[in-house]
């Protein structure tokens, strides 16, 4: 049986990715591999998340860089808190 990610899973997965990547940021391709996502659907999800203020995205040269933002912290130290909650009553997110 396949397991599919819900978009929540997706949100923790591009927040925690942006986070550790520090200040530098990350870009795009970097991205797509550790979100393991498809291109149109990964810009889908970075518009939701800069329109939330939950990252920025940094243009230079022609390329983009993601940075999580003090708000994305905040929404991604709660989303983990809840996951594991959730996790120990046997609930999958």
């Amino acid at each position: 049986m396949v397991s599919y990610r819900t978009s929540m899973q997706i949100v923790g997965d591009l927040l925690t990715a942006t986070e550790q990547s520090g200040q530098e940021g990350i870009k795009t391709t970097n991205l797509l591999t550790k979100a393991n996502l498809s291109h149109s659907r990964l810009s889908k999800f970075l518009s939701n998340l800069t329109g939330a203020g939950l990252i920025n995205k940094i243009e230079f040269d022609g390329r983009n860089t993601f940075v999580i933002t003090t708000k994305g912290r905040q929404y991604l130290e709660t989303y983990v808190k809840f996951a594991n909650v959730a996790e120990s009553f046997g609930l999958e997110l």
